[in-house]
């Protein structure tokens, strides 16, 4: 795949504020820096797991600790870039005028079947280069989740898988526990 032009975040954004992608079905687009990029689209189980996912981030996030944005974008301007994880937990303030960006982000988890090398290789290296502190990708075919913290450069330090009935906690909120096996129930 070639790559005709390079934009800016702020181009990206006035395109969206002029109804460029505007459509009675909305494609799945990505921009990563400075390209625009289409998304697979999503499987039944990648559904239900990211449902999962927020029902569990809301019944244990404490009332003001985070807003829980399921499939929203953030900001990552120093990259050019405004990734839409399946779930991110951002600091709980107004975003009416712009998306959070990386210094709100308390927690990224993408939800990955067919675009598991991709979240796990160069979007990881997106989020780590960011600065992202706790990245996580619920490994489908797998069934784990692998746990990316300790950014640096643009990888990072830490990864460290869970299976099973083994415990995973969010480094910003650590009482909180989720266990792999928890997504795998409906």
């Amino acid at each position: 795949m070639s790559t005709i032009t390079h934009l800016t975040l702020a181009e990206y954004d006035r395109m969206i504020e002029q109804g460029v992608f505007d459509q009675a079905e909305r494609q799945r687009l990505e921009f990563i820096r400075g390209e625009i990029r289409e998304m697979s689209p999503i499987g039944s189980l990648h559904e239900v797991v990211v449902d999962q996912l927020n029902e569990w981030s809301i019944r244990n996030l404490s009332e003001g600790k985070a807003w829980v944005r399921v499939q929203n974008s953030i900001g990552l301007p120093s990259l050019e870039s405004a990734p839409e994880p399946d779930i991110a937990w951002v600091a709980r303030r107004d975003y009416s005028d712009g998306r959070p960006t990386e210094t709100d982000v308390l927690l990224v988890i993408e939800v990955a079947e067919s675009s598991l090398s991709y979240d796990s290789g160069e979007k990881a290296d997106l989020y780590a280069a960011a600065g992202i502190a706790d990245y996580w990708v619920i490994n489908l075919p797998d069934r784990l989740i692998e746990v990316r913290r300790d950014p640096h450069a643009s990888h990072y330090d830490s990864l460290q898988t869970y299976r099973g009935d083994e415990e995973v906690r969010p480094a910003a909120v650590p009482e909180i526990v989720l266990r792999p096996s928890m997504l795998w129930q409906s």
